[in-house]
């Protein structure tokens, strides 16, 4: 078994990879490693899961891994991941479980791990989940019997709380908004449209009826094609997309342009900055943010702090200096005074309020930020480490880093999971961001072929 937990949960093809005995040992490993051993009730765990058929398998297993360790069981049933989350919190569960491969096609499923709170798990607790998974330890644990054992209730009105709570945060309607939300045939098929229609937005949903197989199939905010056709056909002033368990959201404009993470978190910066929410007038992002984030930000007053690239690395970065936003490029977007997680409808929401509140298109809210050109590679190679530490592949970099000076720069970043090394290069144009990516690429491969 290689490394079990990746930037976002454990993830594999469902019934191969991620099989139910793995979903079962993981969860057990979850409930001993989570759960507070002294309190004098039984653990209480939330599980939630998105419109992928093999859910209902790994629902079960998981299911039954918490039950046999004693944890009793809230299930939740098809919520996107934040909803999750938030009904961890909400009640005062000791973990919570989503199951979900997020963007990933529907071959793929995935298990995502919240503690008390809602809030993602820490690299040090997800390694201790992950060596007692490998050591077996699962069976050496002792057993409740009898009246041990979890029991399993089933929570009815999830959604019904969950959209209340998101509508509720909203600082202004969004009545005279048209919207085409694609649902991405996922988690948020039902409440994507719902929350948007209570906040006052008409509403025409797209790709919002999932049958377990179609889940990101041609949709949702990684196949945005069909957003921007039916946001014209419609006139709608603008198009939102999810992916399959709704934590992300990317959007497009009335005349179908798409408009990234980047660009909405420049957009709820300021708005949260007009309205003095904005702790520390700080945004949080990862390293792969556009410069044109960074340059927008600095013109506007706005400091902007970089995370290594994943959303709970941002979420720690909020956590530990008290901060009011962030996100990353693909549309996770974080908004800690309402949410423990990125939160894809959370963030649609917030920005059609933006566009209510100014009178304001999208696309002029949007042209805050002028994006470089950006070209990534990624490169294989026979050691990751070697191909991006390598002297002549620094060498090539600080070249090409004198070369663009402040106008472009290079992010070399060996993948977490693949023999892989990416290569990224921004550039105020696309040739020159190219001619730089391929020339350190090529010393990479030369570092460190592939066997």
């Amino acid at each position: 078994m290689g490394r079990l937990f990746g930037t976002d949960g454990v993830r594999g093809r469902a019934n191969a990879d991620l099989t139910p005995e793995l979903a079962l040992a993981v969860a057990v490993a979850a409930a001993h490693t989570l759960a507070e051993t002294d309190k004098s009730h039984p653990p209480l765990a939330v599980v939630g899961r998105d419109t992928r058929a093999s859910g209902e398998m790994l629902e079960a297993a998981v299911v039954a891994g918490l039950t046999s360790a004693g944890a009793n069981v809230v299930r939740v049933g098809v919520l996107p991941t934040p909803a999750v989350a938030f009904l961890t919190a909400e009640a005062k569960a000791d973990l919570g479980v989503m199951l979900s491969a997020s963007h990933n096609p529907m071959p793929d499923n995935g298990i995502k791990l919240f503690a008390a709170g809602g809030h993602k798990l820490p690299d040090e607790i997800e390694m201790r989940i992950e060596e007692a998974v490998k050591a077996n330890a699962t069976t050496a644990w002792k057993r409740p019997v009898g009246a041990g054992v979890g029991r399993v209730h089933d929570l009815l009105d999830g959604a019904d709380h969950y959209v209340q709570h998101l509508v509720g945060t909203v600082p202004h309607r969004l009545d005279g908004i048209k919207v085409v939300v694609d649902c991405a045939n996922g988690a948020a098929a039902d409440v994507a449209p719902v929350a948007y229609r209570e906040a006052g937005a008409e509403v025409i949903a797209i790709h919002a009826e999932p049958d377990g197989l179609n889940i990101n199939d041609e949709c949702g905010s990684n196949h945005i094609e069909a957003l921007r056709a039916a946001v014209v056909e419609h006139g709608a002033h603008l198009g939102i997309a999810h992916d399959g368990d709704a934590d992300r959201c990317v959007a497009v404009t009335a005349d179908g342009n798409e408009v990234d993470g980047d660009q909405v978190m420049a957009i709820l910066a300021l708005a949260m900055r007009d309205a003095g929410e904005l702790t520390q007038d700080t945004l949080v992002a990862t390293v792969m943010s556009n410069l044109g984030l960074r340059l927008a930000m600095s013109e506007h007053g706005i400091r902007l702090v970089e995370t290594k690239v994943g959303d709970r690395y941002v979420l720690e970065e909020l956590r530990a200096s008290g901060l009011a936003l962030g996100g990353e490029q693909s549309g996770h977007i974080v908004l800690p005074a309402y949410a423990t997680t990125g939160d894809g409808v959370l963030t649609g929401l917030h920005l059609m309020a933006r566009m209510a509140a100014t009178g304001t298109s999208l696309a002029e809210l949007a042209a805050v930020v002028t994006k470089l050109p950006q070209v990534l590679i990624n490169v294989p190679v026979g050691d990751r480490t070697v191909g991006a530490a390598a002297p002549a592949v620094r060498a090539e970099v600080e070249r090409a880093e004198a070369e663009l000076g402040e106008t472009g720069r290079v992010l070399l970043r060996p993948s977490g999971t693949e023999p892989l090394v990416r290569v990224m290069v921004e550039a105020a144009t696309e040739d020159t961001a190219r001619e730089v990516a391929e020339r350190i690429a090529e010393q990479v491969r030369t570092a460190s072929p592939v066997a």
